[in-house]
């Protein structure tokens, strides 16, 4: 019978390293996926300020109300709600301003496209950081009618009373 294999330990550089490069989630867009159908997902980093950096770090941060366009060549975040930091002086940033989204000019182009086509939007999904960097995920997305909203919600509680009705049988039997 073979011996188990241990995990080898990690030293306190390894452990710090690995803590670094972990996905640290500040908001989501939750109704995103309610109210379209996403297609195809991109991560842009984000021009931030100090104090917004450190008011993202507090973990302050909403998505709700925000979109993204492209203007002239650029992909730009409009009305993403960071809150202003509580130390911060006279220094501090506009909550609601538009911040830039750094992306390649190829992934660019192909959004550009795609968003003139008929029904496609750009949508924040996620703003976490990831090494030290903030980081937000976009999604090309195409608006659901009001019947496909109601259609997912109807599937979703089906497969949640299919879950439970599961659970109950497990439990007699």
């Amino acid at each position: 019978m073979p011996k188990e294999w241990k995990k080898p330990k990690l030293s306190a550089a390894e452990k710090a390293k690995a803590e670094a490069q972990a996905r640290k989630t500040v908001a989501r867009n939750k109704k995103a996926h309610h109210d379209y159908h996403i297609e195809d997902r991109y991560e842009a980093g984000i021009s931030l300020t100090g104090t917004e950096v450190k008011a993202l770090r507090m973990g302050r941060a909403s998505l709700m109300e925000a979109w993204v366009e492209v203007e002239d060549g650029e992909v730009w975040l409009h009305r993403a709600n960071i809150p202003q930091y509580s130390q911060g002086s006279w220094t501090n940033h506009a909550p609601t301003r538009k911040r830039k989204l750094l992306l390649h000019r190829r992934e660019i182009e192909i959004l550009a496209m795609k968003v003139q086509a008929k029904g496609y939007t750009i949508v924040p999904l996620e703003l976490y950081f990831i090494g030290g960097r903030a980081k937000l995920e976009i999604a090309l997305a195409r608006g659901k009618q009001e019947w496909d909203k109601r259609q997912a919600l109807r599937e979703k509680q089906d497969n949640r009373e299919a879950l439970r009705a599961m659970r109950e049988y497990a439990k007699r039997g």
